[in-house]
C-alpha cells in the first residue's frame, strides 16, 4: 500500500467491482479499448486480472475509499543478455468524473517513487497518443522528457472497414537520478 495526501494506492480487491465497471465502461482511449468491460461479468473478469498483479494498484480516495482509477507497470529488462528487470513501463487510468483535480499526478508521484524507492527501477518510461495532450502535460509537468516520436506506430481499434487505424505515438522517461532531483526540488517548494 502507498500512501499520499488524498490518495491510498493498493492491490485491487473484489468489492472494487463496481467502482471498476464505472470507468470502464467509458474509455475513450484507444489504447485502453481492449480493457472496455460492457456489462458487469466483463469487469470481473479484468478485476482478477488486476488483483492478480502486484503492481497493479487501485487509486482509491481516502475519504471515501472509492476506487477512482489504477496506475500500473510492467518490469523489462534493457540488457540484452538477460541482465536486472529495472526498467518500468508506466501506464494510468483515471473515471472522468475525477479528471482535473489534481489525482492522477499525486497517484502518479507516489507510484513512481515506490518503483524507484522499493522495486529499485533505474528508468521509467510511459507511451501516450500525439492527441491525448492532458497526458503528455502530465508527463512533463512530473520531469519526464519526450524521447521519441513514432509515426504510425501501433493499432487498438480497427476503422469501419476492418482496417487497423495506426496511432502516432510519443515515448516520455524519466531516470531514477533525474527523479530524485526533482524530489529535492519539490520538497523544497513544500517548507
Amino acid at each position: 500500500m502507498i500512501l499520499s495526501d488524498r490518495l491510498k494506492l493498493r492491490n485491487f480487491t473484489e468489492n472494487d467491482c463496481n467502482d471498476l465497471f464505472e470507468y470502464l465502461r467509458e474509455i475513450s482511449i484507444n489504447c485502453f479499448m481492449e480493457m472496455k468491460a460492457d456489462t458487469l461479468d466483463q469487469c470481473k473478469a479484468s478485476l482478477r486480472q488486476r488483483i492478480a498483479n502486484p503492481l497493479y494498484m487501485a487509486i482509491e480516495l481516502k475519504e471515501s475509499g472509492k476506487v477512482i482509477g489504477e496506475i500500473f507497470s510492467e518490469a523489462i529488462t534493457t540488457n540484452e543478455f538477460g541482465g536486472p528487470k529495472d526498467t518500468y513501463s508506466l501506464c494510468w487510468m483515471l473515471n472522468s468524473n475525477f479528471q482535473k483535480k489534481g489525482y492522477m499526478k499525486e497517484a502518479a508521484i507516489a507510484y513512481i517513487d515506490y518503483l524507484f524507492r522499493e522495486c529499485k527501477a533505474r528508468r521509467a518510461f510511459a507511451y501516450t497518443e500525439d492527441y491525448n495532450v492532458s497526458c503528455q502535460k502530465l508527463l512533463e509537468n512530473l520531469g519526464f522528457r519526450k524521447e521519441g516520436y513514432y509515426k504510425e506506430f501501433v493499432s487498438f481499434v480497427n476503422d469501419s472497414d476492418g482496417k487497423p487505424v495506426f496511432e502516432n505515438t510519443y515515448e516520455y522517461a524519466i531516470l531514477k537520478k533525474e527523479w530524485e532531483s526533482l524530489a529535492v526540488a519539490r520538497a523544497s517548494l513544500t517548507h
